[in-house]
């Protein structure tokens, strides 16, 4: 079996970095935030004991190695403003689940597209990843302009797949194969 192991990467503005026990109260914020969960099946956190038991989890995968978890700090200042992970590896398939969340007052600027290219590129070379999915809330265009900016490619359509506060939702389903990022990479395209 494959191992993933979680390194700390750095981009021009962002530290990605395994999360620690003290990074509670600022992952509390993150997924507290109903607009931050607004396209998720799962209600915002109501006490920190939720942050607690997700970091709990991520601690446990770091020692398994079987997820590759990311804090997203800003350099500047070494605030965390989300998460990105790669995770549920399909190790004879060499392909994963990517998943991340950013704190409201953070989006606009850039910082998720900064964030998923290093994980990405990560995953292509060091995790020798062939493929990487997505799945999103089609109302949540400003995910599916991350995605595609990324080079995401719609590959499916899913009626009813969730259930979101109540409400079923639709899902897409996004792609990326290294053969993609290579050539995106090769065309200037990375971030």
């Amino acid at each position: 079996m494959s191992t993933y192991s979680t390194p700390v990467l750095t981009t021009q503005r962002l530290v990605l970095r395994p999360l620690t026990h003290q990074d509670a109260p600022a992952l509390f914020a993150v997924f507290s935030d109903p607009a931050v969960v607004r396209y998720w099946s799962a209600d915002p956190w109501t006490d920190i004991s939720f942050a607690e038991t997700a970091i709990a989890r991520a601690m446990e995968s770091y020692r398994d190695e079987t997820d590759i978890r990311f804090a997203i700090e800003l350099a500047e200042t070494g605030e965390l403003i989300g998460t990105v992970n790669l995770h549920h590896f399909f190790n004879q398939n060499n392909r994963c689940e990517l998943g991340y969340a950013l704190g409201s007052p953070h989006w606009g600027k850039g910082y998720a597209t900064e964030a998923i290219a290093a994980a990405l590129e990560h995953g292509f070379h060091a995790a020798k990843l062939n493929r990487v999915e997505a799945d999103i809330d089609p109302r949540n265009s400003a995910s599916a302009k991350v995605l595609e900016k990324l080079g995401f490619r719609k590959e499916g359509y899913m009626p009813q797949r969730w259930l979101v506060h109540g409400q079923y939702a639709d899902t897409v389903n996004y792609g990326l194969l290294r053969s993609y990022w290579e050539e995106r990479s090769a065309g200037g395209g990375a971030a």
